[in-house]
């Protein structure tokens, strides 16, 4: 994928569409369960704690994002509710779908989030209307995943657009603001919040308030300088945008992460260290996967343990941070440290509520191997990999950790997460978050495909 700042031009001659899954969560549960059609549906984050995504019908109940499960969970007797936990596996499957049918109708895709991508229109001689039906009702009638498309001359453009078609049904599903006048453009913009504008959060939507800065047509209108000087460049720009000026441009490829976290809540209290290794090898190997997967080495550990701060008992907390000698992406390397330094913060006679996991000093494979720590050293790790290496390579043996991780990686990436894992993760470890509304596997589990019956 190319990157749109080699594709900028004037505003008229600009076309950036963002198509978005509409309740995606609840929508790709829906594909393999007809029966949560126009039903209330929420989707809930882990150990089924809170709503994190609402069919429309849930939102009509007044059911807010985030809010606890406990509080809504009444409603399953009194209005039919249906709570789900949350199944990542099947969420991100279905996305890599969705996002391959986009991607063939442009040569430039950038895939924004789980749900959501853009697509550069511009140049093309084809009815961006009709095109983005097309859309919804390719992906649609493929995946079965209801979308909304907006086209704008500016990112900005496009995700205000898309809430349009999203929030108002005269629309069809699709508004494309570079068909409008100005002056229609202006209309639109009049009627709706700034708080709606793409990155405007909260605070900075009170901020804007005061200063009678209270629909996007407003923030439209703005002195850029003013607003550059009180907020922020990227506000500045966001006012460009939002007149149709590109200048606000998403990475093709998302930079490499400089920090990876692994950690969940348990599912009952944990007390034991045996219980809390199993938890922190599985957290270290989805860490690790993800660091392989960028190309990357880390040059540190940290590993934490805290007990609930609600419980009525003594809290206690504590975390610590590993350096290593040779910066590695090896699971075996990396979950051998962080047991270390787990034994050594591990207090008995605590419940402990959550666990997780940091890799540090992140770098591109292949450039630095020895860590910051050991910068000043002439020689390399005496027992590490490269010694090793070395040795095995003088007598005809290649070292086998790279192929190893790459195999673990091709396996668990065909068969399913999980299918290769360190025996040290435990096969049925009664610490699991709680997932006890989980739908199947429909799409890489072969014993979990969906079934069709004869009436």
């Amino acid at each position: 994928m190319r990157s749109f700042s080699s594709h900028l031009g004037s505003p008229s001659s600009r076309a950036i569409a963002l198509i978005d899954g509409n309740n995606f969560y609840v929508s790709c549960e829906r594909v393999f369960n007809p029966k949560l059609e126009d039903r209330p549906v929420v989707v809930l984050s882990n150990n089924d704690g809170c709503a994190v995504a609402r069919s429309a019908e849930a939102k009509a109940l007044g059911i807010g994002m985030g809010q606890p499960w406990f509080q809504i969970q009444e409603m399953e007797m009194t209005h039919g509710l249906i709570g789900l936990s949350s199944n990542y596996t099947l969420y991100s499957d279905m996305s890599q779908r969705m996002m391959t049918i986009l991607g063939q109708f442009s040569p430039r895709q950038e895939v924004y989030s789980i749900d959501e991508c853009f697509l550069d229109l511009s140049g093309m001689d084809i009815d961006r209307t009709a095109t983005a039906q097309k859309i919804r009702h390719q992906v649609r009638q493929w995946i079965g995943i209801p979308t909304c498309v907006g086209i704008g001359a500016s990112k900005t453009q496009a995700k205000l657009a898309n809430h349009i078609a999203k929030k108002r049904s005269e629309w069809a599903g699709v508004c494309d603001l570079t068909a409008l006048a100005e002056h229609q453009i202006d209309r639109l913009m009049g009627s709706i919040e700034v708080g709606e504008v793409w990155g405007v959060g909260r605070k900075l939507n009170e901020q804007l308030q005061t200063l009678g800065i209270h629909s996007v047509l407003d923030l439209k209108r703005a002195d850029p300088k003013v607003i550059s000087r009180r907020f922020s460049v990227v506000l500045e720009r966001t006012v460009w945008e939002l007149r149709g000026v590109a200048c606000l441009n998403l990475e093709d490829i998302t930079p490499p992460r400089q920090q990876i976290i692994s950690s969940r809540s348990f599912g009952k209290p944990v007390w034991y260290l045996p219980d809390l290794k199993q938890a922190v090898t599985a957290y270290m190997s989805r860490a690790a996967e993800k660091l392989r997967r960028q190309g990357s080495v880390a040059g540190g550990v940290q590993v934490f343990i805290r007990t609930s701060p609600f419980s009525a008992k003594p809290f206690y907390g504590n975390s610590i941070t590993l350096p290593l000698i040779t910066a590695t992406d090896d699971t075996r390397v990396l979950v051998k440290h962080v047991i270390q330094g787990l034994e050594r913060i591990y207090q008995p006679g605590h419940d402990y509520q959550k666990a997780g996991v940091m890799l540090l000093d992140i770098r591109p494979k292949g450039q630095g191997q020895i860590t910051d720590l050991f910068a000043d050293m002439e020689q390399g790790d005496l027992f590490g990999r490269p010694s090793q290496q070395n040795d095995m390579e003088r007598i005809g043996v290649k070292n086998n950790a790279d192929q190893l991780m790459q195999v673990m990686d091709a396996i668990n990436a065909r068969m399913g997460k999980h299918t290769v894992k360190l025996a040290g993760e435990g096969f049925k470890p009664h610490w699991a978050m709680k997932r006890n509304r989980h739908s199947p596997a429909y799409t890489t589990d072969i014993h979990q495909l969906a079934t069709v019956s004869a009436c």
